[in-house]
């Protein structure tokens, strides 16, 4: 295999967005390949007595439906705290 690098591939004017995307996609692909890893460990901890696949499946109850709710907004709002333009440095701004 050759070392020569070759020109980053752009289908985006700014070459941050191609970036961008590249990371997106790569992000999905993790996502769906955890939850097919989460499904196949279902599947095989109901194959073998451990968990109840219906009981899994149930819908939650309102308070933990509740709590779900307000733990994913507290998510997000870390993601996206940084896209708001506040300044996240803890120390001194002098």
């Amino acid at each position: 295999m050759d070392d020569v690098r070759r020109p980053e591939q752009r289908f985006f004017d700014d070459p941050a967005l191609d970036r961008l995307y590249g990371l997106t996609w790569a992000l999905a692909t993790e996502v769906y390949v955890l939850r097919d890893r989460v499904e196949a460990l279902e599947t095989a901890l109901a194959e073998r007595g451990a968990v109840d696949l219906e009981a899994l499946r149930e819908e939650a109850s309102p308070e933990d439906l509740a709590a779900r709710a307000a733990d994913r907004q507290a998510f997000v709002d870390g993601l996206f705290v940084n896209m708001m333009g506040h300044q996240q440095s803890k120390g001194p701004s002098s």
